[in-house]
């Protein structure tokens, strides 16, 4: 499913050498309202993705202080990490990016030495499964494993602020969805062959390590986990305050949102407000709740990208495609298709609740965009 849809994202996205990702795609493809939507909802992703992640932060965190969970400490540990995160944001957007490369060194190291370790301690009765889970638990568990192959959008979002994005982005996507799928595969290879338990655990790779490797394993594997997770936390506060900022340089936000501080020439106001709202709804939400939610809004997103590459192709004086998706109408087709059976699956609650932001997204809209019409015609 992930594959089909990088592969429309990597034809759509050699087209643009500017900041906005699938919000400027949709906005050159639909037009400025469904242009915003998509920003809206990317957005949207951004903000639950980091309250899912600074939620599972503080439970890895729990494994070297068990108070870590427990209130204030909890609400203080996130606060933390946010303020940290948005600091070295602001900045500049290159000292994120060495933050974010150091970090990814550091996390893959631990997933190797589980991934090799874990292969000679495989129990292989683990691979037998008394009964298969049922369609609507396949369903909604595929919905919530999309997650973990999401985030390659946070690339195409900077590119007016990468060296040649038009050939650098597709080149990156295809190579990136190759090393996450093979890493996954068996990494969750070994986490079932040596965790009888894995469906009732929180922390699955720390105690599938604990199995083969002891307490020393154990640590090795939730520190690379707590290095994953700061890391990913700071590439989302780097790419979510983009969306703001490419979305008011369009006049389709408050302009403030589009100023740079005069001597890190960061986009500091889109930065704070996103943080803020961050840490918000960090504090006050859960991580399944957040990572539902979060998985719904980044298909919203993708179906808007996948279906903008038909309309460029069959669009005249449509930018140009540096690179081009080998049957790429038809896989588009079978994007959208996949799209709409992963969203089907939703939980009613969930459901509902992404739809309402939806709604509230639109609402922002058609506000401002009144509130200027008046300022013109006064």
């Amino acid at each position: 499913v992930v594959t089909l849809i990088i592969l429309c994202f990597a034809e759509v996205g050699s087209r643009f050498d500017a900041t906005g990702g699938p919000y400027l795609y949709a906005r050159e493809a639909f037009g400025s309202v469904v242009g915003f939507e998509v920003g809206w909802l990317q957005w949207l992703t951004r903000i639950m993705a980091f309250a899912a992640n600074s939620n599972l932060l503080v439970e890895y965190l729990s494994l070297f202080w068990p108070g870590a969970v427990s209130e204030p400490w909890r609400s203080l540990i996130i606060t933390v990490v946010t303020v940290a995160l948005t600091a070295i944001n602001i900045v500049g957007v290159r000292n994120a990016t060495v933050f974010g490369n150091f970090f990814t060194i550091g996390k893959l190291i631990p997933l190797i030495l589980f991934a090799v370790v874990g292969l000679f301690f495989i129990n292989s009765g683990n691979y037998s499964f008394v009964a298969r889970p049922g369609y609507a638990a396949f369903s909604s568990s595929v919905l919530l494993l999309i997650y973990a192959f999401t985030g390659f959008e946070m690339a195409v979002i900077p590119s007016g602020e990468v060296q040649n994005p038009q050939r650098n982005i597709p080149i990156a996507l295809l190579t990136a969805i190759g090393v996450v799928a093979s890493i996954y595969i068996l990494v969750q290879f070994v986490s079932i062959g040596t965790l009888p338990g894995l469906a009732t655990s929180t922390k699955p790779l720390a105690d599938a390590s604990r199995n083969f490797m002891g307490a020393a394993g154990a640590f090795v594997i939730s520190v690379g986990a707590i290095i994953s997770i700061v890391g990913n936390l700071n590439i989302t506060i780097l790419a979510g305050s983009r969306l703001p900022y490419a979305m008011a340089e369009r006049n389709q936000l408050p302009r403030f949102l589009a100023s740079t501080h005069k001597s890190f020439h960061t986009p500091h106001f889109a930065i704070l407000i996103s943080a803020a709202v961050m840490l918000a709804l960090s504090i006050s939400g859960t991580f399944i709740y957040a990572l539902t939610i979060s998985a719904i809004a980044r298909l919203l997103t993708y179906a808007a990208t996948c279906a903008a590459l038909p309309k460029f192709r069959l669009t005249a004086g449509a930018p140009s495609a540096k690179f081009k998706a080998p049957a790429g109408i038809l896989v588009s087709i079978a994007s959208l298709i996949l799209a709409a059976w992963l969203l089907s699956n939703s939980a009613l609650k969930e459901a509902r609740d992404a739809g309402i932001a939806a709604a509230l997204g639109l609402l922002i809209y058609f506000a401002y965009y009144l509130s200027l019409r008046r300022k013109q015609l006064s």
